[in-house]
């Protein structure tokens, strides 16, 4: 199988090199877009678009943890994961953003 994967990629990086870079970069992505994180995070693409949400986070400064109060309830949170897609409806990269659950918000407090 895999002299048979090295002889087309072989064959089509003289042929089409921007292709088969497609072809690759296609390859990293997931196929299946999973409904529950314990799946996505059998999969390494989607754990580093999961990491690069985390990243942006501390990078931006937005999130800091703290200790919860006694008698207060903390605001979970939950991952949305999806696919971003081109005009073409071709994955181009997964997309994953962790946002927090709505229903136990408290509006002016939360």
């Amino acid at each position: 199988m895999m002299e048979e994967q090295s002889f087309m990629a072989t064959i089509h990086q003289k042929t089409y090199p921007a292709l088969l870079q497609f072809c690759l970069f296609s390859c990293f992505l997931s196929q299946v877009e999973p409904k529950k994180v314990s799946d996505a995070l059998q999969d390494p693409s989607w754990v580093e678009a999961m990491q690069e949400e985390l990243l942006q986070f501390k990078i931006q400064k937005v999130w800091t943890l703290v200790d919860c109060p006694k008698g207060v309830r903390p605001i979970g949170t939950k991952w949305v994961l999806k696919y971003k897609r081109d005009k073409r409806g071709i994955v181009v990269r997964n997309k994953a953003r962790l946002v927090a659950q709505g229903h136990t918000q408290e509006e002016g407090i939360d």
